[in-house]
């Protein structure tokens, strides 16, 4: 993987993880959904909006009908995770998300896109899903716990993150075809997706109108921080593919989890920390050989 498109997917990775202790903090729903991605397609309108004048005029179906595809999935996604956050702990549901995503990524892009993958970069692929797995809980994700209601928790944590990982891996084979194959800006690709998002998050916020305003004045800053900084981590994300392959670049996306693992489990007191350190270093060390391999 080139320096600069390993530099793009470690700031990603910081970005990533914040917003998404935002979200966990936030314990929104589709209403929060839809707040953060009004304040996107506001925020980042005039050069979303510019891109599209100056580009979009020459698209066709095929352009057009993969955004809407990608719209979708993403949308999926992100409700599924708040979803689980809301029933489960981040440390459980983010690392596993994380962690299936890239792998069924990975393995999609070798079987449909063409792409090689070296021993090396295998053996990176494997050391990021082992610490994640391990980030997660380890042995105790099927062991759980003694405590049905924690067992049941960790369960559904389980459930949601591996379900967001299918999603994950999705639409990141989309939007690396969208950016590598037709040469989409990446820019382009995230806010038009977004736009087309909100058609589908708004009505609930619609729906009713008084219960949403009382939610955006619980979430409002949590709202405003994750539509700001979100597109940001995904987008620089977009720019790497576009110079290395998917297969290196979605694995190495889970460096978000050694930023999860140090600030979330303090933030949020979920506790494990020295299980989820050993899983930050599989982590370090699956990233390092994606870099080089």
């Amino acid at each position: 993987m080139p320096t600069s498109a390993l530099a793009l997917v470690l700031l990603a990775g910081l970005i990533h993880a914040s917003w998404n202790i935002a979200a966990k903090k936030a314990g929104g729903d589709v209403r929060f959904a839809a707040f953060t991605t009004a304040i996107i397609c506001v925020v980042y309108a005039p050069l979303g909006l510019w891109l599209a004048w100056t580009q979009a005029a020459g698209w066709g179906w095929r352009e057009w009908g993969l955004l809407a595809g990608s719209s979708l999935l993403h949308t999926g996604y992100y409700l599924l995770l708040l979803r689980g956050y809301r029933k489960a702990d981040l440390t459980v549901v983010y690392p596993l998300a994380r962690g299936s995503g890239p792998l069924l990524s990975s393995m999609a892009a070798v079987l449909l896109l063409g792409e090689q993958l070296s021993a090396l970069g295998a053996f990176g692929i494997a050391g990021v899903v082992g610490g994640v797995f391990l980030i997660a809980g380890g042995p105790a994700l099927w062991r759980a716990s003694h405590d049905p209601a924690a067992r049941a928790r960790v369960h559904k944590g389980m459930v949601y993150g591996v379900a967001s990982g299918a999603f994950i891996a999705a639409y990141t084979l989309v939007d690396g075809y969208a950016v590598k194959v037709l040469l989409l800006s990446p820019i382009l690709v995230d806010y038009v997706g977004s736009l087309l998002r909100l058609v589908v998050v708004a009505p609930a916020a619609l729906r009713d109108v008084a219960e949403a305003k009382a939610l955006w004045r619980l979430q409002w800053k949590y709202a405003l921080f994750v539509g700001m900084i979100s597109p940001v981590s995904y987008v620089l994300v977009l720019y790497a593919m576009q110079t290395a392959p998917v297969s290196h670049v979605a694995p190495a996306r889970e460096v978000s989890m050694l930023f999860a693992a140090l600030i979330g489990g303090q933030l949020l007191g979920e506790g494990d920390r020295w299980l989820r350190l050993l899983g930050a270093a599989f982590i370090a060390a699956g990233v390092m050989a994606l870099a080089v391999g």
